[in-house]
């Protein structure tokens, strides 16, 4: 990989983050502004409905009131997601790591955003069959790509697929100076 290829891939990820982090914005906007004040709206008569929740906590409302630590834990979060995005190589081989990566790290967004302007997260998408707590688009990108993320992780990649050091040769470098030092005190 070479370093053209990974500037673009990052910008291409960045660009995909911020679609996705808008999309979720829209969504919840057009949510406030419609069901706020009312009941709610049934899509799909006793299976889906649109309900207007102001969340305090964290997913299915856990946590309630915890707003410092779920914008220290977001943030610490997105800046992973963010940091293994530029590490992983620009390969076809990682493409899936990376969808995952951007849909985790566009949702995160999404939420630490709704948490530091507005104070709580914005729910509004409702499964009446199975009374399913309230979500948001935000949620739904974290869940799907960690389902997607774990079927990776158990059957595609190999753990020296995901090993950093290996990837960009720095283990090769620290045996090599590993070497050198025994060889050296061989000597001396």
């Amino acid at each position: 990989m070479n370093k053209k290829t990974g500037i673009i891939f990052c910008c291409i990820d960045l660009v995909s983050i911020a679609i996705l982090f808008l999309a979720d914005r829209v969504t919840k906007i057009m949510a406030r502004n419609a069901l706020m004040g009312n009941d709610g709206k049934e899509l799909i008569h006793g299976v889906l409905e649109l309900r207007y929740l102001e969340n305090f906590g964290a997913a299915f409302g856990m946590l309630q009131n915890f707003r410092i630590f779920f914008i220290v834990v977001g943030a610490v979060f997105l800046a992973l997601m963010l940091f293994f995005l530029i590490m992983i190589p620009a390969t076809g081989k990682y493409r899936l790591l990376r969808i995952c990566l951007c849909l985790m790290s566009a949702g995160a967004a999404g939420n630490l955003y709704d948490r530091v302007t507005l104070d709580y997260v914005i729910d509004f998408i409702y499964f009446s069959c199975i009374n399913f707590p309230i979500f948001n688009v935000a949620d739904c990108y974290v869940t799907v790509s960690t389902a997607v993320l774990i079927i990776l992780l158990l059957f595609v990649y190999r753990e020296e697929d995901l090993d950093l050091k290996k990837i960009y040769g720095l283990d090769r470098k620290k045996t090599a100076e590993e070497t050198k030092e025994k060889q050296e005190e061989k000597d001396g």
